[in-house]
């Protein structure tokens, strides 16, 4: 027989996954030496960038059947191709000082070995984890957020004693060699297994997480057709929309409102991903005690009074807090899709699911930042998008709201089906 592997040995390979390709976050810490050395805008440096999380939302999107029929090794693996080839292919890029390469290699196949990286351990850590489905997946995706943390200053010293190619081809090289030995050890687990004691204690009512069955086990194209999957993909379009926009602003917008220094703004930027990051482990983690929907109800209650108020936050202290409040509503948002997406629909094809899903990430990472440039461009002011985004909140909280209400419909139906199933049983008997 053969021996079960440690979930938990699964948990810190994802999280080897994630914390490799969430580096991408820190791509920032090139813009200035690109711009230095190769004389290219802010723009066109960025552009790379914005590249990358598009090609990560559709290639989750369309690859997700890929990771459902090969499993998580190979998936993973294959992510690590893509990311490898697209770091390291930057350094090629520098060297001729070739734009069109750079988005070629960063932007178009990084961004594949993103999004395919990003899908290929979630639906594993799902089945691995019935009992704790957000803190897994949490745990993973809250590498995603804290990576910039590690990767940042290491490709800035990295530049300054290699320089940029080489610091491409260095990590490049990495990040590879991470993705494909933390890949070895993914795999789902064997069929109708269990947590040791996790039957008993959810039959004992022994448990305070909150263990309900999936309301359905349905295939990608079946989910993407029901009114439920659209409720969620808005949210998260949302929620993303809004978070990254502030994400791209955060420092002159602090100020702008606060009169900030330069200096304790970008410090604040700095912070701003821990509470990116902590969201994601954080909010996880608790939804799986108050469930999903009442996550993000929270979310969407939180960002409502916080974007209403950020404009007029003239106080350092109090708009740092509004800023923090928000990052982790944008961390946790990521962290708990996963897990609900697994409560709504199973996990017959989860990953592929997810990978649908995503496709709102790679549409509000264009949409976000581009619709808070041009209202500031034309305004000269931060309020009206603020306004704006406190809306879109607003209807967040409405699809939230009717997502329960859908929810509790299908969970009346189905206690009702097994109440017949269970009548029917003993009529036999």
């Amino acid at each position: 027989m053969e021996k079960v592997k440690n979930r938990w040995l699964i948990a810190a390979s994802a999280l080897g996954v994630h914390l490799s390709i969430g580096s991408a976050y820190a791509w920032s810490v090139f813009t200035n030496p690109m711009i230095d050395k190769y004389g290219w805008s802010q723009t066109q440096v960025s552009t790379a960038f914005s590249i990358a999380i598009f090609f990560l939302g559709f290639s989750a999107a369309f690859m997700g059947r890929f990771v459902e029929k090969n499993g998580p090794k190979k998936s993973s693996m294959l992510a690590a191709l893509f990311f490898g080839i697209g770091v390291a292919g930057s350094g090629i890029a520098t060297l001729l000082e070739s734009l069109v390469l750079l988005y070629l290699f960063y932007g178009i196949i990084g961004g594949m070995g993103l999004g395919i990286g990003y899908i290929s351990p979630v639906s594993t850590l799902v089945k691995w984890f019935p009992d704790r489905r957000g803190l897994a997946t949490g745990l993973a995706i809250m590498g995603f957020g804290f990576a910039a943390m590690i990767s940042g200053p290491a490709i800035e010293g990295l530049i300054g004693v290699v320089g940029i190619s080489n610091t491409f081809f260095i990590l490049g090289t990495i990040y590879f060699l991470v993705m494909t030995v933390s890949a070895q050890y993914l795999a789902p687990p064997p069929e109708g297994w269990t947590p040791k004691g996790f039957v008993e204690k959810q039959e004992a009512g022994k448990t305070r997480i909150k263990i309900r069955p999936d309301l359905s086990q349905l295939t990608a194209n079946e989910a993407i057709k029901t009114r439920r999957f659209w409720m969620l993909w808005f949210m998260l379009f949302i929620n993303v929309t809004c978070g990254i926009a502030i994400l791209a602003v955060a420092s002159p917008m602090a100020q702008e409102i606060t009169g900030m220094s330069a200096i304790a703004a970008a410090a604040m930027v700095g912070v701003l991903g821990m509470f990116n990051g902590g969201g994601r482990i954080g909010w996880a983690t608790i939804s799986d005690y108050i469930g999903r929907p009442n996550v993000y109800t929270t979310f969407f209650i939180i960002q409502v009074i916080a974007f209403a108020i950020l404009p007029f936050a003239s106080n350092p202290f109090l708009f740092q807090i509004l800023l923090f409040a928000i990052l982790t509503c944008y961390g946790g948002g990521f962290a708990s899709v996963p897990a609900y997406i697994g409560d709504l629909f199973g996990t017959k094809q989860l990953g592929a699911i997810h990978g649908y899903i995503l496709t709102a990430w790679a549409m509000a990472g264009v949409v976000g930042p581009i619709l808070l440039s041009l209202i500031y461009d034309n305004t000269g002011s931060y309020t009206l998008t603020m306004t704006i985004f406190t809306v879109m909140f607003v209807i967040a909280l409405g699809l939230s709201v009717w997502i329960r209400a859908d929810i509790r419909r299908l969970r009346g139906q189905q206690e009702q089906k097994l109440t017949t199933q269970h009548a029917t049983a003993a009529t036999k008997e």
